[in-house]
């Protein structure tokens, strides 16, 4: 049975697809954008995740982990991730959940099992699945094995991507999704690669292609300033969107926030937010008029 890791199941959710739906998030990612509000995402691995304000001190996880990776110290629990397996032993018996795992292996069967409880919600609202991640499409055998099975039951299917993967990829599962929620960070390949680790040339070309079949996509664009929110680049993504062929995607504005700071500080890593700064109402509108100057539905959130 094929098999994939993930790191959380998001139900009621209804920012990732129409109606009511169930994101499932799963690990690993070929970018490290700087901003990243899922940074358990990035590895494809099981991390350990720690939180010092909910920890009393009990000394327990110490007692249970068998490779005496963990310590308890005047700032904490310290692990030596050189001596870590990610067992888990030390947050199954912590009391408090103040250390948890992030990632755990599932099943097509036990992921089908998931989805069904929340068949009504589905039916009622017009709502399906989301796969997110990470990029789900370093998943891909398991994506097209889920939603192979997902089809048969005709539940909706959507895909959350960066669009960095194989062109073959992605045209193998757009065979099995409805609907492509399609990430487009900014138009300068330089840039690109130095806000999220990688160029863009790949993704502007998969974004093309897949416009080519058919496909329902909509554009998903976080908007930072200091990074991407300029007025030139939004005209070329405005430019580049609009050019596509085929019918015209939506485009999600989604602003920049920094709550994910804690996360980085459970996983031991510090956030630097350095260029990163929340775009304020003005900043919003004039992307909103660049977008609907060339014909495109552009909206904030989503």
């Amino acid at each position: 049975m094929q098999s994939g890791l993930i790191f959380d199941i998001k139900r009621y959710a209804i920012n990732d697809g129409p109606g009511i739906r169930a994101t499932i998030f799963l690990k690993g990612c070929p970018l490290h954008c700087v901003w990243c509000h899922n940074p358990e995402s990035i590895s494809p691995k099981i991390q350990k995740m720690y939180n010092r304000e909910k920890c009393i001190g009990c000394n327990a996880c110490v007692q249970a982990c068998p490779e005496h990776a963990c310590s308890l110290t005047s700032e904490g629990i310290v692990t030596d991730l050189s001596l870590c397996t990610s067992c888990g032993e030390c947050a199954a018996i912590c009391p408090t959940l103040a250390t948890e795992m992030s990632g755990r292996v599932v099943t097509v069967a036990e992921m089908v099992a998931e989805v069904e409880k929340e068949r009504v919600f589905f039916d009622q609202s017009g709502g399906g699945v989301t796969v997110s991640g990470g990029e789900p499409l370093q998943q891909a055998e398991f994506v097209c094995a889920l939603y192979d099975e997902l089809g048969r039951r005709a539940i909706h299917r959507a895909v959350d991507t960066t669009g960095f993967t194989r062109t073959e990829t992605l045209l193998e599962v757009a065979k099995r999704t409805e609907l492509f929620l399609y990430d487009l960070k900014m138009m300068d390949s330089e840039r690109h690669k130095k806000w999220t680790g990688v160029p863009n040339e790949q993704i502007l070309k998969n974004l093309e292609i897949l416009s080519e079949t058919g496909a329902t996509i909509n554009i998903r664009i976080p908007l930072i300033k200091g990074v991407n929110a300029d007025a030139g680049n939004i005209e070329r993504s405005a430019a580049f969107i609009a050019g596509l062929p085929g019918e015209k995607p939506k485009v999600n504005i989604l602003p920049y926030h920094n709550i994910m700071a804690g996360k980085y500080l459970r996983l031991g890593e510090e956030f630097d937010s350095t260029g990163l700064e929340e775009p304020d109402g003005e900043v919003k509108k004039r992307v909103l008029d660049q977008f609907n100057a060339v014909g495109l539905e552009a909206i904030i959130g989503g």
